[in-house]
């Protein structure tokens, strides 16, 4: 029986052969792994990690950053695969509200603006790369918390709805690109709780076989994708590529 990618195996054949550019954005530590990864397991794919340290910057918030994204791509090699990893679930001064007293309009903006708004406006930047003919890959960080049919909890008001929102942008996306870039695969994944600085204040319950490390979520996250055709295109899938409901 073949180990996952997230226990140190490589990626599928597929990927470890595929050429032209991977844009990881977001260097966080989901996708710092993912850069690692993907540099270490396919030798002829050029990886290109952008953030809002990066050079060139690329900060999601920013249209110029964005319209200059697109330009810059097309000096690169053939684009195949876009990661979003980037994500806001809280900073210092806010977090997920636990109830409806503590929802504000900032804190919905904030919400939106990263985990909904970004995503469209960075396929929308990315997509004269991707008219090139080739199979490619576009996917989004998403989360379970976003399915509206498994919230049986509540609470997290602006996250959640955030990322129902992404979501249902995405799978719009997925509908128009089956006409006008019927090559390009969209996706959108759940890493399952992951270590990182995003969960590091709500992850003091989640059992220790069930909290991944970056690079086992990123390997996860890659093998599920590299399965993905243009036919999935639109799915919303787990860590394991089990399909969450909307």
């Amino acid at each position: 029986m073949r180990q996952r990618i997230g226990d140190s195996m490589p990626l599928p054949a597929l990927w470890q052969h595929l050429q032209g550019a991977a844009l990881i954005v977001g260097q966080g530590g989901i996708g710092s792994a993912m850069t690692e990864l993907l540099q270490s397991s396919c030798p002829d794919l050029t990886v290109l990690a952008l953030g809002r340290r990066s050079q060139p910057r690329l900060d999601l918030g920013s249209d110029v950053d964005l319209e200059q994204l697109s330009g810059w791509l097309q000096e690169q090699p053939p684009l195949r695969l876009v990661i979003n990893t980037a994500g806001w679930l809280h900073d210092s001064g806010r977090g997920p509200e636990k109830r409806l007293q503590a929802v504000n309009r900032a804190g919905l903006e904030q919400a939106f603006g990263v985990n909904a708004f970004a995503p469209i406006l960075l396929a929308k930047a990315v997509a004269p790369a991707f008219h090139h003919g080739q199979p490619c890959w576009f996917a989004s960080l998403s989360a379970r918390v976003g399915s509206i049919g498994d919230n049986h909890l509540g609470g997290w008001y602006g996250y959640r709805a955030a990322k129902a929102a992404q979501n249902q942008l995405l799978r719009t996306l997925a509908v128009e690109w089956k006409r006008r870039l019927p090559q390009v695969c969209v996706s959108l994944l759940h890493p399952g709780t992951t270590a990182t600085e995003l969960s590091a204040p709500f992850r003091s319950a989640v059992p220790a076989e069930k909290l991944f490390s970056p690079e086992r979520a990123a390997g996860h996250l890659l093998e599920v994708l590299a399965q993905q055709t243009a036919a999935d295109s639109g799915s919303f899938l787990a860590w394991d590529g089990t399909v969450i409901p909307w």
